[in-house]
């Protein structure tokens, strides 16, 4: 999953609007004291942009903040849950068929939207056949499911059927399902939801949520929530340190380590949240040469990148793309720097006397043009002569992501599945690296159709121990997502990627 904000372009302006009428913070001398002038409203700065806020629930949500506004007001059907479980929301179960083909999902009956009728089964079917007929948008979300075969067996189930024995159903529900009226389709403003909050007025910079207290789950600590949309990662750290917000997402690192210190804030790191994997096109000169796409992994010094990239707010890659997935391999030897061995590499394929290559990157997310300038050093040292060349971050996602043979991407702590889907078949939607793999393809179909889960997640370990080694991805460290929040704020997320959009449960101190 990328986000891909116009950072940039609007950050400025947006700042300033969003700090008006407050006094400037000065980050040497912190004397922030979050105060919240509606002691009942929760207020979050979130990462995001008003100017292509989303209102389409089952579309492309470009930004947090897109995600936690439709998180508030929709239910879904399953969560992502700590150690890679699948926590039930609206689906309290969901069973397979002994060729795990047919899967009965059973919904709450105690559900129901905001204009008070119950939520029933076939809305929770429409809303999936209206990801699957928006699949351009949401990357394929449903792509998994043959939607026209499934079928509504009552008020409270339905039967859900895959196009291929899908061994992870309950993860395929997680996180983005959003239950919405059967019939809906006009989405310009939000239409009845069931979830913990409702729309009560605002815009897409700064939208107020009301608690509904006829919501089913657990009730909601805080009266009112905020959502306020600012793309610049240091204007959001900016309004939690001024008082005007009471969390904000994705600080940058620096605000970090000269604020960690300030005993009126709390720094709240989820490790792993973020990588910036190097791509490298497995059909295009010269990474189409497995020994090339070796070479540039032995070539890079993970610890040096870590350190100026991410102030060591993480941990140092080892080419896994999700390390943090449940079914990640374990046991494998750290991939170190060794010069020498990528320069035979090189030689190996005919390169010896280096090569010339354009590395793309981009502004979008903090250090990713920090990041590009260091690789092309290290690579140099093989021969590997890449000229950096940056693009604006508002196109960066359209005109480079997916289609450049060498960039510096961009993955937000999504599941080894989810990967699969959007990157590594022959049909995903964004094939970046070009992994076309038949015998690789074969073995996660193997892999889906275990209903063992212990076997399964073995077998989905080797094919990402494959991918290490032989595709065309580099991952060099995992970054921590760090948020800044006022002093007593509880009830925060915990997880990473979806799980860090659910925020239903905060609380502000006392």
């Amino acid at each position: 999953m990328h986000f891909p904000l116009r950072r940039r372009l609007v950050a400025a302006g947006l700042a300033a609007a969003f700090l008006t009428g407050c006094s400037a913070t000065s980050a040497s001398a912190p004397t922030a004291t979050p105060k919240n002038a509606a002691a009942d409203t929760f207020r979050y700065a979130a990462p995001g942009s008003p100017t292509n806020a989303a209102t389409d629930p089952h579309g492309l949500l470009p930004g947090e903040s897109d995600l936690v506004r439709m998180a508030l007001t929709y239910d879904v059907l399953t969560l992502p849950g700590p150690g890679g479980q699948t926590l039930p929301r609206l689906a309290t179960s969901w069973q397979p068929d002994p060729g795990l083909t047919r899967w009965r999902i059973a919904i709450r009956g105690d559900a129901a939207f905001s204009d008070g009728r119950p939520v029933t089964a076939a809305d929770a079917l429409f809303s999936l056949r209206r990801m699957g007929e928006k699949a351009a948008e949401n990357f394929g979300r449903t792509a998994m499911f043959d939607l026209a075969a499934s079928k509504v067996i009552d008020d409270t189930t339905f039967e859900l059927v895959t196009r291929k024995p899908y061994a992870e159903v309950g993860k395929a529900l997680e996180g983005a399902t959003f239950v919405v009226p059967e019939g809906s389709t006009d989405f310009t403003r939000p239409v009845p939801g069931s979830g913990p909050f409702r729309p009560a007025g605002g815009t897409a910079q700064a939208a107020l949520f009301e608690r509904n207290d006829s919501w089913w789950g657990p009730r909601p600590p805080s009266r009112r929530i905020e959502v306020r949309a600012v793309p610049d990662p240091q204007a959001r750290g900016q309004a939690l340190l001024s008082g005007q917000a009471d969390l904000a997402g994705g600080v940058p690192a620096t605000l970090v380590k000269q604020h960690q210190d300030n005993p009126v804030i709390q720094v709240v790191r989820r490790p792993g949240a973020t990588l910036y994997p190097l791509v490298m096109r497995t059909d295009a000169e010269p990474f189409d040469d497995v020994r090339v796409r070796r070479a540039v992994r032995l070539a890079l010094d993970r610890k040096q990148l870590l350190d100026v990239t991410f102030l060591g707010f993480g941990e140092i890659g080892n080419d896994l793309l999700t390390p943090k997935d449940p079914s990640a391999p374990t046991g494998l030897p750290q991939r170190s720097r060794d010069l020498a061995r990528a320069r035979a590499l090189m030689s190996e394929a005919g390169l010896k006397d280096g090569v010339d290559v354009t590395l793309r990157s981009t502004t979008a997310y903090p250090g990713m043009d920090t990041a590009a300038t260091l690789i092309s050093r290290q690579l140099g040292e093989i021969g590997i002569r890449a000229r950096v060349q940056l693009a604006p971050p508002d196109t960066y996602f359209s005109t480079v992501y997916g289609k450049e043979p060498f960039y510096v991407s961009y993955l937000g702590g999504i599941p080894f599945l989810d990967v699969v889907r959007v990157a590594l078949t022959p049909d995903s939607p964004t094939n970046e690296t070009a992994w076309k793999d038949p015998a690789w393809a074969a073995a996660l179909d193997k892999a889906l159709a275990e209903p063992d889960e212990a076997r399964r997640r073995a077998l989905l370990g080797d094919l990402q121990a494959r991918l290490r080694d032989e595709g065309g991805y580099a991952v060099w460290a995992l970054s921590d997502r760090l948020d800044l929040a006022g002093k007593g704020v509880t009830g925060l997320p915990e997880g990473i990627g979806f799980s860090a959009g659910f925020i239903d449960q905060v609380k502000l101190g006392g």
